[in-house]
């Protein structure tokens, strides 16, 4: 596990293994990130998107506690995957991370409790799945726009993106900072920390589940 500029997020490299028949890969492993983290991934939720090229899903984040930590891989075709940080306190505020995804590489993305994710389709069309701590809660969940000038991130000039509504309808950071929506750095230490210590030996299952 590879941590990315933004801490919290970490970038899984698999081996790939390839022979005549073709390819085997373990393209998660839970000790690994439980040994970067400090807490195991609690699977509540399995997604799979499939978008055509140029289409932008995010950015996407849900109220902490609990958050949604999500595990990100693209498993057909290649995307443009980005970690923002909106956790307002935290040094890097505001930053961003692009990583490419692909079903070459096959690597994998960690996003933490607090984290923004978005991503933008590079190829025809590209299966994306995600492995997420928490079901899908509408009244928790939220997003920042993803073509917020102020926010920067940098999506390729050669394909014109294709958002839902509800993501074209979303705040810029500054917007959605103003009306309290972010998620505080402070809480999502806490919650961290909560995590790491109800995932001792011994000890019951983050949130008493």
């Amino acid at each position: 596990m590879e941590q990315l500029s933004i801490e919290d997020a970490y970038l899984f490299t698999p081996a790939v293994h390839e022979d005549e028949r073709g390819s085997f890969l373990e393209w998660f492993r839970a000790g690994s990130l439980a040994a970067a983290t400090g807490h195991d991934l609690r699977l509540a939720q399995a997604n799979g998107s499939v978008s055509r090229r140029g289409v932008l899903r995010g950015v996407h984040y849900a109220d902490v506690p609990p958050g949604q930590a999500k595990y990100v891989t693209c498993v057909s075709g290649r995307v443009l995957d980005v970690v923002v940080d909106l956790r307002v306190g935290s040094p890097t505020f505001g930053a961003w991370e692009t990583v490419e995804l692909d079903d070459r590489s096959r690597r994998g993305i960690y996003v933490g409790e607090g984290l923004g994710h978005a991503f933008m389709t590079l190829s025809e069309e590209a299966t994306v799945v995600y492995l997420c701590s928490e079901p899908y809660a509408p009244a928790r969940e939220h997003g920042v726009h993803p073509l917020d000038p102020k926010l920067g991130i940098a999506w390729p000039d050669d394909l014109p993106p294709l958002l839902s509504p509800k993501d074209a309808a979303a705040p810029s950071l500054a917007e959605a900072r103003e009306k309290g929506m972010l998620p505080l750095y402070e809480d999502c230490l806490a919650y961290y920390a909560e995590l790491r210590e109800k995932g001792r030996p011994g000890a019951g299952a983050p949130n008493g589940k």
